[in-house]
């Protein structure tokens, strides 16, 4: 089964993925096949490029060939994207100092980046 994440709730990165998810796909124990992971508000903060969660979280996706997607305003109000907020949504904001991996968009983004890997479900924490 395919599985694709949405850290939505507030410390769904820094608990239920940095302790329970993550180190299951890093030990193979997870169970599904992981194909995405969307990050909004503060949830965004592990990604920054030299956050320890974050590297572990990039190895991983490179290594399995997950997407990384951050919302592309909460990454503009986070200094962790260039772009203007009424550029949310088209594609044109681009990721700021955080890790390797990670793209910017809003939802028709995550959509054509996820449909190639036509995830089963989508879990949103």
């Amino acid at each position: 089964m395919k599985i694709a994440y949405v850290f939505a709730t507030d410390m769904a990165a820094t608990y239920k993925l940095a302790t329970m998810i993550l180190p299951q796909i890093e030990q193979g124990t997870h169970g599904v096949d992981v194909v995405g992971m969307f990050f909004f508000d503060d949830n965004l903060y592990p990604l920054r490029k030299g956050d320890p969660i974050g590297e572990r979280l990039a190895r991983i996706a490179a290594e399995k060939n997950i997407l990384l997607m951050m919302c592309d305003q909460c990454a503009i109000k986070r200094n962790l994207a260039v772009g203007e907020l009424h550029q949310c949504g088209t594609g044109e904001v681009t990721p700021k100092d955080v890790v390797e991996g990670v793209h910017v968009g809003c939802f028709p983004q995550l959509y054509s980046a996820l449909a190639p890997a036509n995830p089963d479900q989508v879990i949103t924490l």
